[in-house]
């Protein structure tokens, strides 16, 4: 398998779980903020809804290496 391959297929699937990622992690406005209401509450992430965050955030990172490793290497 050559690298440009392997960057191809690093970047599918980084790409799709992102996507998964950011999907189930849980929405901080409800339904009321929409009418008006102000029940803002900042809340610090804690265990599973912290790991998926940082989760997210690390196939962010290596989707965008991968897409600039793909730019970078002549085909």
């Amino acid at each position: 398998m050559q690298i440009g391959s392997f960057l191809e297929v690093l970047t599918f699937v980084s790409a799709f779980l992102v996507i998964i990622l950011i999907l189930l992690q849980q929405r901080g406005a409800s339904l009321g903020a929409g009418f008006g209401s102000s029940g803002e509450l900042y809340t610090t992430r804690r265990g599973l809804e912290k790991s998926l965050f940082i989760t997210t955030i690390v196939f962010a990172v290596v989707f965008v290496l991968s897409i600039l490793g793909l730019l970078l290497i002549p085909s």
